[in-house]
């Protein structure tokens, strides 16, 4: 016992030594106003299984005013996720921003767990309240694109009537229960007898599990730069930012959101997007939703753009923006 006490002693002092000369290092990203940015009108929108979503609308200047883009951020983050999106097409383009139920500063469900179904009439919810009428197109990250997916199959008219084109940036059409976070497969066959027991954990359990992530913070970041980014050495400010936006969602949230995540299988409700221009991106090293699964939406896409990014992690477009930027950039002038 006093052995392995000295290794994690050991190790808890390393982790932080690791973490204190990564802030150390130059970061372009130091002022960046991450979460602060404004917006021109806000509003609640209530979901039908009565959850308040928080939406952010932002004005077009100069773009076309029948066109609205919809951005749908993935699971353990917010809205945000979309910071360098927003302030690149800013005044370009209608935009409209929420945080999806549980995330953010959105609602939470009462009772029962999470489903892409209750997810995507939350998105119809948010294009009836947001965007009536005229054209949309449909941004999606990771659970985003799985939103966008579910809103698919159910309302295959929307996308044949209304949607002007869909963005799936770092998400997949089924099979997340096989993907290994890069772990060897030994080591990742260990996540499926787990799974019941995250799922059906109690309140006290859930409370000592957040009480356990606020006390391991710097593993928490280093957790966070090793299976959300690409690069060796990513913005330290940018890492912080991303794990904030994942410690604020409780374990709670996280529990009733597995089961619907690990039994997506939407490769068949793609048929609706055939007919609807589609660019998918991904990072080449993205280890939680790995190339792989882009390459799958693609192939029932055949019509579809894929732009891949080099040394990107999950979350491409907050770590090589402009790269993302410039994609989204000319399919928006494509589509419109």
């Amino acid at each position: 016992m006093g052995v392995a006490a000295a290794g994690i002693a050991a190790g808890v002092t390393a982790e932080r030594m690791l973490i204190r000369r990564s802030l150390r290092q130059d970061d372009p990203f130091a002022a960046e106003p991450f979460g602060k940015l404004p917006h021109d009108d806000q509003l609640t929108v209530t979901t039908p299984d009565g959850i308040d979503l928080r939406v952010e609308l932002l004005k077009s200047e100069t773009g076309p005013d029948d066109l609205t883009i919809v951005f749908v951020h993935g699971f353990c983050l917010d809205m945000g996720t979309f910071h360098f999106q927003r302030r690149a097409f800013e005044g370009q383009y209608r935009m409209v921003f929420y945080d999806q139920p549980g995330h953010g500063r959105s609602g939470r469900l009462k009772k029962g767990e999470y489903t892409l179904e209750a997810l995507a009439a939350g998105l119809a919810s948010v294009i009836e309240a947001t965007a009536p009428t005229g054209r949309i197109v449909l941004v999606g990250h990771s659970m985003g694109g799985m939103t966008i997916m579910a809103l698919a199959e159910h309302d295959p008219q929307l996308f044949a009537d209304r949607v002007a084109g869909v963005v799936l940036v770092s998400t997949s059409a089924g099979n997340l229960d096989q993907v290994t976070f890069g772990l060897p497969d030994v080591v990742a066959r260990f996540r499926h007898p787990l799974m019941p027991l995250v799922r059906n954990a109690g309140k006290i359990t859930v409370a000592m599990m957040d009480q356990a992530r606020k006390a391991s913070t710097d593993l928490a970041w280093l957790l966070t730069r090793r299976y959300g980014f690409g690069t060796d050495r990513p913005s330290p400010t940018l890492v912080s930012y991303v794990e904030q936006m994942n410690s604020e969602t409780s374990a709670e949230v996280i529990a009733r959101y597995l089961r619907t995540l690990y039994t997506h299988a939407r490769v068949l409700a793609l048929a609706a997007l055939r007919e609807v221009p589609v660019l998918v991106v991904c990072g080449d090293v993205d280890v939680l939703t790995p190339m792989a699964h882009s390459q799958e939406i693609c192939q029932a896409l055949p019509d579809a753009e894929m732009v891949v990014v080099e040394n990107g992690g999950h979350v491409v477009l907050l770590e090589h923006a402009d790269e993302v930027n410039a994609a989204i950039g000319s399919f928006l002038r494509r589509v419109s």
